[in-house]
């Protein structure tokens, strides 16, 4: 949307076709709504949507330069549908579907995923509860009952944050673009996010783990996990130009994401897009996870040459592959460490607490926070410090040996603390009286005797010559 054009607009769909809507204000300053219909399909590709929107956009052009600031009529311009229904009129599936569209080239594929999944369940609720709702109707009670809705099924305070921040950044949208004439979300009531304490393995518990994962499909995965603390999506994002075995680095710089695609199969996606600047970051390559890297390119190259044309080289280079060259995707990751750990009776972890174990261990062990936060690529200290404070327990005793010295042993302490100021003040007066009793050498005015002089030197030798 060009701030500098007399007017706004936007795609939208409506009755299974797509729009372009123009929203301008005519020679007296009254708000206008122009929506000019693409003749397209809900289904057609991109590619058609994009043509089809420059041709319009362009007609509508022509109009404005031809002196026609507010079109009257529907002839201005080939399709048009003259309208007075205002943009506060937009049915909020129409409306979601838009915001979706318009961020999807701004996001990681991950958070535009979050988004999808958390308006469908926002509109399958209004669906329910209010079905004959549009955008313009929407306030705060709407939204609040619907995460008091979420509250009250058992959804954890986090995740409904989740949904709030979400929400909020739709109607954000919505105001900013005059779709509606202010946020709806203004007056509620922020649901409080319980704070999150990480679950975890001990040193004893993990090596367990990898004891029972040798051999597996996972082996590789799970000890990068357990040894890096990396996340799902950055250790099946690994490919062998990240690892350098002469300098002995590993280069995290992109990641593996699920996702449906146009068809609406799910397929895996690579991405270059990191959750924030700090995930991107080089670690020294610890000599464990050099020989298992090793031999997994020495069994890559036996299972290629033996498969021959067979071999799947789709996501070739890349390290997280079965034997036959498939990728490793993230459900799979999630579905078969969950299966492994409970046929062996383990204590029950998600995959992602591997990285809360590694931090647990770099810090029982007084790694500094702050090289844990390098570490983990985490975006700010924050965030690690909010997830694992409460692990540094070394540090807490310390604090409590401190206090203890200072106020527990303050009266009993100070007897103590003067005596070796005693000792040295007894040990000036012991010297100063020793020095005092000493007599002073007499002073003589006259010439030396012989008998002064010492024998056997030059000097009395010489008085005798």
């Amino acid at each position: 949307m060009k701030a500098s054009l007399p007017y706004k607009s936007i795609k939208t769909r409506k009755n299974g076709k797509w729009y372009i809507v123009f929203d301008y204000k005519d020679h007296s300053g009254n708000r206008k709504r122009k929506w000019v219909n693409t003749k397209l399909p809900e289904t057609c590709s991109k590619k058609a949507l994009k043509e089809a929107e420059e041709a319009i956009k362009a007609e509508f052009d022509k109009s404005i330069a031809e002196g026609e600031i507010a079109v009257k009529s529907a002839s201005a311009v080939p399709n048009a549908v003259m309208s007075d229904e205002g943009a506060s009129e937009m049915s909020l599936g129409d409306f979601f579907s838009e915001w979706l569209t318009h961020i999807k080239p701004n996001v990681a594929r991950t958070t535009h995923l979050c988004y999808r999944k958390i308006s469908n369940r926002y509109m399958e609720y209004i669906n329910e509860n209010y079905p004959e709702l549009t955008l313009g109707q929407v306030n705060h009670n709407h939204v609040q009952n619907f995460l008091n809705y979420k509250l009250d099924n058992g959804c954890k305070g986090s995740s409904v944050k989740q949904y709030y921040l979400a929400l909020h950044s739709a109607f954000a949208y919505a105001a900013k673009m005059e779709l509606i004439p202010k946020h709806p979300m203004d007056k509620l009531v922020v649901p409080r996010a319980d704070r999150h304490e990480a679950t975890f393995y001990n040193g004893d518990e993990l090596l367990e783990l990898l004891e029972v994962f040798k051999d597996d499909k996972l082996e590789l995965v799970v000890n990068i996990a357990a040894y890096y603390g990396l996340r799902r999506c950055e250790i099946l994002g690994l490919r062998w130009d990240a690892i350098d075995f002469k300098n002995k680095t590993i280069t995290i710089q992109r990641k593996i994401v699920s996702d449906y695609d146009e068809n609406g199969e799910m397929k895996i996606f690579v991405e270059t897009r990191l959750k924030t600047n700090s995930t991107r970051r080089t670690l020294p390559l610890i000599p464990h996870i050099e020989e298992m890297l090793l031999e997994k390119k020495k069994t890559e190259v036996k299972f290629k040459k033996a498969c021959g044309k067979s071999y799947n080289k789709e996501f070739d280079g890349f390290i997280c592959r079965d034997n036959y060259g498939n990728m490793l995707s993230p459900g799979y990751v999630t579905q078969h460490f969950h299966y492994v750990i409970t046929r062996n009776g383990l204590k029950h972890l998600r995959f992602h607490d591997l990285r809360h174990s590694c931090a647990s261990l770099l810090l029982a062990h007084d790694v500094p926070m702050k090289a844990i936060q390098e570490w983990l690529g985490h975006s700010n200290f924050t965030i690690t410090a909010n997830l694992y404070s409460h692990l540094e327990y070394n540090a807490k005793v310390n604090s409590a040996e401190t206090i203890a010295r200072v106020l527990g042993g303050k009266s009993e302490d100070k007897p103590e603390a003067e005596k070796p100021a005693e000792k040295k003040k007894a040990t000036r007066r012991k010297s100063t009286s020793k020095a005092a009793s000493k007599t002073p050498p007499k002073k003589t005015g006259g010439r030396k005797k012989k008998s002064d002089s010492p024998e056997g030197t030059g000097e009395s030798q010489m008085s005798t010559l």
